[in-house]
Formats: structure tokens, C-alpha cells, sequence
């Protein structure tokens, strides 16, 4: 899905101003990072992607529609959001419950959203059954399985310990190799961002303006030993000193 965003300004009466002048294009396919200062505005942004929100100046664009008619996307939130009383393919099949979907159709789709994400011997498991990055997975199982084209993922790994959000991260590379939807990612781990994206845009303190859009140069698909390369150093550094600047 081609996401194009012109001039948007979003204020809120409690807080002020939180997005400036906000401009991007976004190709169909396409994997981004938001990175800023903490209350910069990106999970705002986030939302009015989703149409959570409504810019008050300014559009958004997707597929060259108008955002009313845009088709499917999903949402990865911080926390997982599982429903405690449901098992993990209840909880993955809610979309579908609100889409209407029934029948054959409605418990293939379940089942494939459980092979994506590799959970299917935990079909039947409650969510306190679930280690952290378990419960991530069917969060994100639950956004994919309606089989969106865009993606909106909003620090999903944040909570997790170091080794379970690179395992992750790999994982969320695969399934978007696979599937080839577009993504927009939030993250405060500049890391994290350099692994995972193509382009990395990053957003100015309050109110929230992009103030760099930078290419991160390596093919896919990425492998661990990236992280450990000068190259993969040399663009978190210059990434880095753009947060500086930002903050």
C-alpha cells in the first residue's frame, strides 16, 4: 500500500501542538522507522494512519484514496492487548469475529496466522500460559491475519529482554519478506531500527516535524552477524547524531 502524507497538523486541546508539517511518501512494500524524543508524536501518527484520529489540517493518502476507503491494515500495539479468557486462536481470530467471517474459511485463516507466527502447539494456551515474546506473536498473528497491506506496529518489542526482541525482530524481517506489506514501525532502539528498515525517519521534539529521512543501505535479508559489522556501526552513529539534533 503507497502511503502519502501532505502537510499534516494534529493539536490537541489538552496538550498543544503535536505534529508540524508532516510529509512523507511511502512506496507500496516499503519498510519504515519512526525514531524521536519521547511525546515527539509518533504514536499520534500511528493513529491517524489507522484513523484512531483525524489530522486537522492536511491529508492522507493511500493507494491515491481517500483514507475512508483504504483497505485493510493491522496494529501491533505495545502490549500484546490479549484477551486473558480466550485462548491464543481466539484471541488471533477476533478480526475475523468483527469482519464476519465464518465457517472453513475462518478457522484456515486462524490456523495460517498461528503457522506465521510458529505458535501452532499453542493453539489452545491462555494467555498466562505464554512467555512474553509468546504473547507478542499471537499480537501479532491477531494484526496479520486479515491479511493487511499495511502494517502499524507502535514499539511492540519494547517490553521484552534483549534476546526474545532480536529473536522477534527476526521474525517480524520474515514475515514481511514474505508477505510484502507495507510497514511503519515505532521504536525508541536505534538498533533495532537500523536492523529492521529500509528508510528511518525521525521526528523533532514536540510538536513533531521529520527532520531526517535516512537510507539504510543493507540488502535483505539481514542476518544477526549485521550487528556486529562497522557498516551497521557507522549508520546507527550518523543515525544517532540525528537524535541528538532532534532532541
Amino acid at each position: 500500500m503507497h502511503l502519502s502524507i501532505s502537510a499534516v497538523n494534529k493539536r490537541f486541546a489538552s496538550t498543544g501542538d503535536v505534529l508540524s508539517d508532516i510529509n512523507i511518501d511511502v512506496p507500496g512494500g516499503q519498510f519504515i522507522t519512526l525514531l524521536g524524543p519521547s511525546g515527539c508524536g509518533k504514536s499520534t501518527f500511528l493513529r491517524l494512519l489507522a484513523g484512531l484520529e483525524s489530522p486537522d489540517t492536511g491529508s492522507l493518502r493511500f493507494d491515491d484514496r481517500d483514507p475512508a476507503s483504504r483497505e485493510s491494515l493491522g496494529y501491533v500495539f505495545q502490549e500484546p492487548r490479549l484477551l486473558a479468557w480466550r485462548t491464543a486462536a481466539e484471541n488471533i481470530a477476533l478480526p475475523l469475529e468483527i469482519e464476519g467471517v465464518a465457517g472453513e474459511n475462518y478457522t484456515q485463516l486462524v490456523n495460517d496466522a498461528l503457522k506465521l507466527v510458529r505458535l501452532e502447539a499453542f493453539a489452545k494456551s491462555f494467555p498466562d500460559e505464554l512467555s512474553g515474546g509468546m504473547r507478542m506473536r499471537v499480537s501479532v498473528a491477531r494484526a496479520l491475519v486479515t491479511s493487511p497491506r499495511l502494517l502499524l506496529l507502535d514499539e511492540p518489542f519494547g517490553a521484552l529482554d534483549e534476546m526474545t526482541r532480536q529473536d522477534l525482530n527476526d521474525e517480524l524481517m520474515r514475515l514481511w519478506l514474505e508477505r510484502n506489506w507495507t510497514a511503519v514501525f515505532v521504536t525508541h532502539n536505534v538498533f533495532e531500527a537500523v536492523y529492521l528498515s529500509q528508510r528511518i525517519l525521525i521526528m523533532s521534539a514536540k510538536p513533531g516535524k521529520i527532520i531526517a529521512d535516512i537510507e539504510v543501505p543493507f540488502d535483505y535479508p539481514r542476518e544477526a552477524q549485521l550487528r556486529a559489522q562497522p557498516e551497521f556501526a557507522a549508520v546507527v552513529g550518523r543515525v544517532m547524531e540525528r537524535l541528538t539534533d532532534a532532541s
